[in-house]
């Protein structure tokens, strides 16, 4: 039986590990067990990273919001109550973007917040 040699798709794994590695410092680029480790640690970093990133975006639009609320005598907390006891359906996103692109428009949604209070 002929022996079986496993060069060429060590070779393979090998060079996909070391391009996904191109870029770091060191030899971590370079050599196949650092850049192994280190390609792994990256994933890592990678999927904790998408998942806070979500909360990072949620914490600066609610700074915004929270800063264009002291402009008109309203707390955030009392302008989200305000709005889910008027039955206004309107995400954070979208009001941070109001808040700060078109004034009078984050004014009304404010005062049907403030009246509903």
């Amino acid at each position: 039986m002929a022996r079986i040699k496993r060069g060429l798709m060590r070779h393979k794994r090998h060079k996909k590990i070391i391009e996904k590695a191109s870029g770091y410092w060191g030899r971590k680029k370079n050599v196949f067990s650092r850049a192994h480790e280190q390609v792994m640690k990256s994933g890592q970093y990678a999927f904790r990273d998408r998942r806070a990133k979500k909360r990072d975006f949620r914490r600066l639009w609610i700074a915004r919001i929270s800063a264009a609320c002291r402009g008109t005598d309203l707390k955030y907390s009392q302008l989200i109550y305000g709005l889910n006891k008027a039955g206004i359906q309107i995400n954070r996103k979208m009001l941070s973007e109001l808040a700060i692109a078109d004034q009078a428009a984050f004014q009304a949604i404010v005062a049907q917040a403030k009246a509903a209070i």
